[in-house]
């Protein structure tokens, strides 16, 4: 015994909707099947590329920190040289003591005026005041 049945006239723009969709993926797979090697190379290339952590892009913002690290690092050096010049200087001369204690800290002989001329649009730059000491 056979039963026959008839479609309704929805069903059949439905079935036709999903039999585009279905050849949609069908020519999609279709051309993944046959360019294969492209589509696997391509696809490492994003992975390695972008996605990855190990990426070329972090790569690059790794190694552009590590030369502002040694940037840092060469001027820290030159200042802990210059630093330590500086104190060397100082343990052994009588003179660049009284030169530091006069400009940095505005001492004076008992017999003599200070001036301190400052610089208001440099101000910013300087790291110590200038002082100018003048006898009388």
């Amino acid at each position: 015994m056979r039963i026959y049945f008839e479609l309704h006239p929805l069903c059949i723009i439905f079935a036709h909707e999903i039999d585009k969709r279905m050849s949609k993926i069908y020519s999609f797979w279709d051309f993944v099947r046959r360019h294969k090697f492209i589509v696997v190379a391509v696809f490492f290339t994003v992975m390695i590329g972008f996605v990855d952590e190990d990426s070329f892009y972090n790569r690059y913002q790794r190694k552009m920190e590590i030369n502002a690290l040694r940037a840092e690092m060469n001027r820290f050096q030159n200042r802990y040289e210059n630093d330590t010049r500086a104190l060397n200087e100082l343990q052994t001369s009588r003179e660049a003591v009284i030169r530091v204690a006069r400009e940095l800290y505005f001492m004076k002989y008992p017999n003599e005026d200070v001036y301190v001329v400052m610089d208001t649009q440099g101000e910013s730059e300087k790291t110590d005041t200038d002082a100018i000491a003048l006898q009388n």
